[in-house]
């Protein structure tokens, strides 16, 4: 394997382990170290983007907090307010406690009582989201051009790596399972595929713009799934319908008078896509735990004794390291499922009926 993707690999994770220490040592200042709670605020959403920390004085985004409050109406104003030693602003605050809104900014009425404003505030998910799609606009803007204006030239750069994976998207995905209509959906395809890896590849990375979850947010694989949902519904042609709510192959007893296999069918349309959501969702948000899990067991064990610790770090290192090349592995293979299940449904939404088989 090449030296230099090892060394790089290094470096990341040398990163990885300095923000987690410095996630590590703010929580010790603190005497409220917890290692789960620790794992679970540095993979989930928040109201500022962390960087680094040199001495004492931490590098960080604050973020516009956009909030529409029945007493107070429209409230802008930077999640830098928060540092205070009361963490309030205008009697907003993040919770703390334990439930649904743990994290979320909670705002304390006239009369004491605690509920959750409208909230539209941009996170570190929603900037990286701001980020990337941009970035990989232009990325493919430029690769087009460049094929448009050197059309039979072998491809350089750039060029050379994603022209692959663009061609085993479209032959092996789209053209393969879809069949001849495929170029109708090969656009969406394409754009889920390199949408989805991409992140995942970037949130890999432990320095901005990288070190970010957005694939590991059930609201974003929600709204991908939603996407092959709605392209899949609306596409779907007679026989798919004639399949859901009356087929042909089905017995007659099945389907009337009580609609039992009609009901199952309509089931699956929504079942479907919420596995789509919850695998893509549970395979980056479980990746990334079971890295900074390796990780955290230096300060478990140095916590104990510092000799401990040193010594645990060899082999907490090499489970980290072998876990990261399976993360990069898992960010290809996380992409292709999705879009090869998305491919499928199309696929099912769209075929034309085959011949009836009697049992």
């Amino acid at each position: 394997m090449n030296k230099k993707f090892i060394y790089l690999i290094l470096m990341f994770l040398s990163l990885q382990l300095n923000v987690f220490a410095q996630e590590h040592e703010n929580k010790e200042e603190n005497k409220d170290l917890n290692i789960g709670q620790l794992l679970f605020e540095h993979v989930l959403d928040s109201y500022q983007w962390h960087i680094t920390k040199i001495g004492e004085h931490e590098i960080s985004i604050s973020l516009p907090i956009i909030l529409y409050s029945k007493e107070q109406g429209l409230v802008t104003f930077s999640s830098h307010n928060f540092h205070n030693e009361h963490h309030s602003y205008k009697n907003f605050f993040i919770s703390e406690e334990k439930g649904l809104y743990k994290g979320k900014i909670m705002e304390k009425l006239s009369d004491g009582t605690i509920v959750r404003p409208f909230d539209i505030s941009i996170t570190k998910n929603v900037l990286a989201l701001f980020i990337i799609c941009p970035a990989i606009i232009i990325l493919f803007l430029s690769i087009a051009r460049k094929y448009k204006k050197y059309p039979y030239r072998a491809p350089k750069g750039i060029q050379s790596f994603f022209e692959p994976v663009i061609v085993f998207v479209k032959n092996e995905i789209a053209k393969e399972v879809i069949g001849h209509n495929y170029e109708k959906y090969l656009p969406y395809l394409l754009t889920v595929f390199f949408f989805i890896l991409i992140n995942n590849l970037m949130g890999l990375i432990p320095i901005f713009p990288g070190g970010y979850n957005l694939t590991g947010n059930i609201a974003v694989t929600m709204v991908l799934a939603l996407f092959t949902f709605v392209i899949t519904t609306i596409n779907g042609n007679k026989h798919y319908w004639q399949h859901i709510f009356w087929s042909p192959t089905v017995p007659w007893w099945l389907k009337a008078p009580i609609p039992l296999m009609p009901i199952i069918e309509i089931l699956s349309m929504f079942i479907k896509p919420f596995v789509l959501m919850v695998r893509l969702f549970a395979n980056i948000l479980g990746g990334h735990m079971v890295m900074l899990a390796f990780l955290s067991l230096i300060f478990i064990f140095g916590k104990l004794s510092p000799a401990l610790g040193f010594g645990i770090s060899w082999f907490s290192v090499l489970l980290a390291v072998f876990d990261t090349f399976l993360e990069i592995l898992v960010s290809f293979i996380q992409a292709y499922v999705f879009t090869l299940l998305s491919a499928i449904y199309f696929s099912m939404a769209i075929e034309e009926s085959h011949e009836e088989e009697h049992h």
